[in-house]
């Protein structure tokens, strides 16, 4: 990349380009920046409006990419703005009702965006509603539990699972659902391990994997565990080799969950491994060229997965890349 950065996010274009955007590295950035998979190759295109780390980045339907929320300086925003990839310029659009960082961001079927909890002088319950066609946020139902660090996915059914985060000094292992028909959470199954900072990949029957993670400091996490959406239940399944928090997910084409980098006992990682949803246990891959944690990665067009940036310690900010393929 042009620019070292962490805590920034990685949108995937309908060209199949990534976007880059925001994040830190000792300073917070405007900065945005596009990985073209055909060349190899980054280049800088127009910058956000605000510096701001610990916010989300959904792609709508209509190719735009929306970022909302996220810190900077001591301030946490309520403000968003929309990535137009045929000008790549960005321009404000509506701001959210609350302020809010480390948040999440899931884009509905009906191509509204649901942004659920995150932290601003409290820990937050509020969940609200983007809409593309109006570019306006409409308060929905409340959470049962405020957490940031949170994960969420969307089930088969076109539900929202938000599990786990952090609240007030309490790592939760609470687990709810919401039904974009009602505007309503309902609580399900809680998770077997209380954990903030993990990963969640939604397999091909549905169930939800979550890995990683942590419940404190030093106190890192190799257990991994499935989510039935039929029965609201979870079960453990293989535990990872490496416990780690920070650490990215993605699904591979042949279904397997590839897990990179992260943090854990010994310190930033290297290493790679793979999770096998038909035997439930995990196998080592090949290791990244550089550790690092708080990074992002992506699935390119061709399968290949591009890994950006992140923190690896005492080289500070990373603007180093690099791709995963499968064998």
């Amino acid at each position: 990349m042009n620019v070292p950065r962490r805590y920034h996010t990685a949108s995937t274009l309908a060209n199949g380009s990534v976007l880059v955007a925001g994040g830190s590295n000792g300073t917070n950035l405007i900065s945005t920046e596009l990985y073209n998979p055909l060349t190899g190759t980054w280049t800088i295109t127009g910058s956000i409006n605000v510096p701001r780390l610990y916010h989300t980045a959904t792609t709508l339907k209509n190719g735009s990419v929306l970022v909302a929320g996220g810190y900077n300086n001591s301030a946490t925003f309520t403000s968003a703005e929309l990535y137009n990839p045929s000008t790549g310029t960005w321009t404000i659009t509506g701001s959210m009702s609350v302020a809010r960082e480390s948040h999440t961001a899931s884009i509905l079927a009906n191509g509204s965006v649901l942004v659920a909890g995150g932290v601003n002088s409290a820990y937050l319950t509020s969940t609200e509603l983007y809409n593309p066609l109006a570019g306006t946020w409409t308060t929905t139902g409340d959470m049962n539990t405020a957490r940031c660090n949170h994960i969420a996915s969307t089930l088969a059914n076109g539900s929202i699972l938000v599990a786990g985060g952090f609240n007030s000094g309490v790592y939760l292992n609470s687990a709810e659902l919401f039904n974009p028909s009602t505007g309503t959470w309902t609580t399900t199954g809680s998770m077997n391990v209380a954990r903030a900072s993990h990963t969640a990949s939604v397999l091909a029957n549905g169930s939800v994997l979550i890995a990683g993670g942590s419940n404190g400091s030093n106190s890192y996490f190799n257990s991994a565990e499935l989510y039935n959406p039929s029965t609201g239940a979870w079960t453990t399944t293989g535990s990872m080799i490496i416990a780690r928090e920070y650490h990215i997910a993605v699904t591979l084409a042949n279904g397997s969950i590839l897990i990179t980098g992260g943090m854990g006992s010994t310190g930033i990682l290297n290493i790679a491994e793979l999770y096998n949803p038909s035997t439930g246990a995990w196998t080592t891959t090949g290791n990244m060229s550089i550790a690092r944690y708080i990074h992002t990665a992506s699935t390119l067009a061709d399968g290949k997965v591009l890994v950006a940036g992140g923190y690896s310690g005492g080289s500070g900010s990373l603007n180093s890349a690099e791709l995963y393929q499968s064998i």
